[in-house]
């Protein structure tokens, strides 16, 4: 089982995020991630002018401090960049990280962020028609062995080269992100090779939820003619660690996240980490430590991350 972090990149500073990408590089832990937003998420308007930092750049001066961690997005959002530009972003990363990079992909939601900037926001079918094309442009310019040509309802490429691409002629993985089970999943079906079940969203991590999903997406690969076993499994799992069954509540609650959450004792924690090793996840990133107190970073390492050495 591997562990990575999904680190705040709102409402802080570069300094603070730097400390703690280079505690997490000291440590235990195997990747780091940053959420790929323009404005922070809450809902009040008046918190919009508050720092947010934009994840590719992040990921890129996360690569150049680092050499050990793997790096990547949960997720980026399709809607705000051209896919070919994505992957262009996607070669240069890998070059700078040799080889650590993972694409991460979604359709994206945040429609205030859109409104914003001035982006066209599409009704949710187009946004799922758009990521599956983008991922199918993709995948074409990651194991291309020259120029791509690409033509789609969205996106088009005329003798396009990826140069560089991944480092050392690497095929840069696609983590294809969201669980809709009969547009995302089958995508993640055709294209990704990473599936990644994100608690944010309000599915409940449970052992229960976690088997249906997969069920679900490997249904989809059998009608493409896909190996399920190509395709790894990872989860973004919200947690929080304490005594204190008041707090774990109100963390549930406060981003309607389920009952499945984790959130509790020390012990509870780590034995719900154990299930999900038990039914093969290759790697729990967690969220809940979203915030640039690089202590909290040691104390979960210390606490919960050391009972799987």
């Amino acid at each position: 089982m591997k562990f990575g972090a999904q680190v705040n990149c709102y409402l802080t500073t570069w300094d603070n995020i730097r400390t703690v990408i280079e505690a997490m590089e000291a440590g235990r832990w195997d990747s780091l991630w940053f959420a790929d937003h323009y404005l922070p998420t809450s809902p009040k308007r008046e918190e919009e002018p508050l720092p947010a930092y934009e994840g590719y750049t992040l990921i890129a001066a996360a690569a150049s401090i680092t050499e050990r961690m793997r790096l990547g997005h949960l997720v980026l959002g399709n809607t705000y960049r051209n896919p070919a530009l994505v992957a262009k972003m996607a070669g240069t990363v890998d070059q700078i990280s040799h080889g650590r990079f993972t694409l991460s992909i979604g359709a994206a939601w945040f429609q205030r962020e859109h409104e914003a900037y001035g982006w066209d926001f599409p009704p949710m079918k187009e946004r799922s028609d758009r990521l599956e094309e983008a991922c199918a442009l993709l995948r074409a310019l990651f194991t291309a062995d020259g120029p791509v040509d690409f033509e789609g309802r969205y996106y088009r490429l005329d003798q396009a080269p990826l140069s560089p691409g991944g480092y050392n002629n690497r095929q840069i993985p696609i983590m294809v992100g969201g669980t809709g089970e009969r547009r995302t999943l089958r995508t993640l079906a055709r294209y990704g090779d990473i599936m990644n079940l994100d608690g944010w969203a309000g599915g409940p991590m449970t052992q229960e939820y976690y088997f249906h999903k997969v069920g679900v997406l490997e249904q989809h690969c059998e009608n493409v003619g896909r190996d399920p076993s190509e395709i790894k499994r990872t989860i973004l799992m919200p947690v929080k660690v304490t005594d204190d069954p008041a707090e774990a509540e109100a963390f549930i609650t406060s981003r309607s996240l389920g009952e499945g959450t984790v959130a509790g004792p020390k012990g509870y924690v780590i034995e719900r980490i154990g299930q999900f090793m038990d039914v093969g996840v290759d790697e729990i990133m967690f969220a809940g430590l979203l915030t640039t107190d690089v202590e909290q970073y040691h104390y979960f390492e210390e606490e919960i991350l050391s009972a799987f050495d």
